[in-house]
């Protein structure tokens, strides 16, 4: 039985939870939150694991073989590195570090040490967005012409991400919190990406996070990559990514339902035909010293390389 401490119980602390706690290998016996409300709450809910106001206490006190990081970004570079000092392997949220410089130390601080260092990229279990990649690996669209990320939001933040730092510019932004699933997939599928042009709009306030970007990346291969980001948009939420080819063009709608459509065909939903594995299973193989599918903190450096070019 692996042991698991959780750093933050916000939102996106609490999500993984559930999963933790029904793994047959994972046991939560930590967590940690300044808020000793939700602190107590989630002690209460989870019924063994031991309550902390202080991180740094329960690295030192907690019986953990594994730390998930569920911090606000500009708090991962120091609580990671305290993680990777006390010799507990990590999964951290993403984005991996509030800048470029952070994250290149955080994945030298955690490949030196030689502990486990993985990303929570949930797109990377989704059987939708396997089955995309497979479509590209075998040929579905031909030649690939373009790539679009297409990302419009009524309200930003959601109703349901309402905090003090998920709108600030200095660690939020729909860019940096949904942009970052989708640049981590296409380095992961088509390989590297960097900027070529890039127009960023924000509020008067200078506080708050973009409300729209266009931009032009490439691949290496010279292939362009567009975005087109809104934010306090009529409609619905959009989040969609487009690969247009030679033959057809796929499209992952709404995160990850998968269409396709062959050239002078109308598009149809397509089957999502590719087993996945699930992010606990993963983390278990890899703590069991196996091949496991984690993104890790190089995959999270990557990422924030072309994030940081697109808001800075």
């Amino acid at each position: 039985m692996f042991k698991v401490g959780i750093i933050g119980l916000g939102a996106i602390g609490q999500r993984l939870i559930k999963s933790f706690t029904e793994h047959p290998e994972m046991e939560i016996t930590a967590v940690c939150d300044p808020l000793e409300e939700l602190l107590n709450s989630t002690v209460a809910a989870i019924g063994k694991a031991k309550g902390f106001t202080d991180y740094k206490e329960m690295l030192k006190n907690a019986d953990i073989d594994l730390v998930y990081v569920a911090v606000p970004p500009k708090f991962h570079h120091q609580i990671v590195t305290d993680c990777v000092l006390e010799q507990k392997h990590i999964l951290c949220e993403k984005p991996l570090a509030n800048s470029v410089e952070e994250a290149e130390s955080l994945y030298k601080q955690a490949a030196d040490a030689g502990i486990i260092h993985a990303m929570n990229f949930p797109l990377n279990y989704s059987s939708g967005n396997a089955t995309f990649a497979s479509y590209i690996k075998e040929g579905y669209i031909g030649k690939l012409r373009r790539l679009e990320l297409k990302m419009h939001f009524p309200q930003w933040p959601r109703a349901w991400q309402q905090n003090n730092w998920v709108g600030s510019r200095e660690q939020g932004g729909f860019v940096l919190e949904v942009g970052v699933h989708w640049i981590q997939q296409i380095q992961k599928i088509f390989g590297p990406v960097q900027l070529v042009h890039r127009s960023v709009s924000f509020p008067e306030d200078e506080n708050l996070s973009e409300n729209s970007i266009l931009a032009v990346l490439e691949l290496e291969d010279g292939t362009p990559v567009f975005i087109n980001g809104m934010s306090q948009t009529a409609g619905k939420e959009v989040v969609k990514f487009t690969a247009y080819g030679t033959e057809g063009t796929l499209a992952l709608e709404d995160w990850s339902e998968l269409y396709g459509a062959k050239q002078g065909c109308d598009f149809e939903k397509l089957v999502e035909s590719t087993s996945v594995s699930s992010l606990m299973n993963e983390l278990v193989n890899a703590l069991h010293h196996k091949e496991a599918d984690l993104p890790d903190f190089y995959d999270g450096y990557q990422a924030q390389v072309v994030l940081e070019s697109l808001r800075n």
